[in-house]
């Protein structure tokens, strides 16, 4: 998986829209799912404590379920060993 960063945003390789963006306008600079106030580290929090992604979804209506996929492929292909 390629992340694309084009200026406080990133693309998830294949999409043509943000996934996350960042800007110190939001949320102090927080990484968030991009349209929306909402930390990614929600995700991973809902996830830590049992919650499904349906839960995290009804729960932030904003944040598209594409959206999730590829933050959660994007850390799965990051605890994958790198060839050296």
């Amino acid at each position: 998986m390629i992340w694309v960063k084009r200026q406080a945003a990133w693309y998830h390789a294949g999409m043509s829209k943000e996934v996350i963006t960042s800007s110190p306008d939001v949320m102090g600079g927080t990484p968030v799912f991009a349209g929306t106030r909402v930390p990614v580290a929600t995700l991973f929090d809902y996830l830590e404590d049992g919650e499904s992604i349906d839960d995290f979804l009804e729960g932030f209506p904003g944040v598209a379920r594409d959206q999730v996929v590829a933050v959660l492929e994007e850390a799965k292909a990051n605890l994958r060993p790198r060839a050296a």
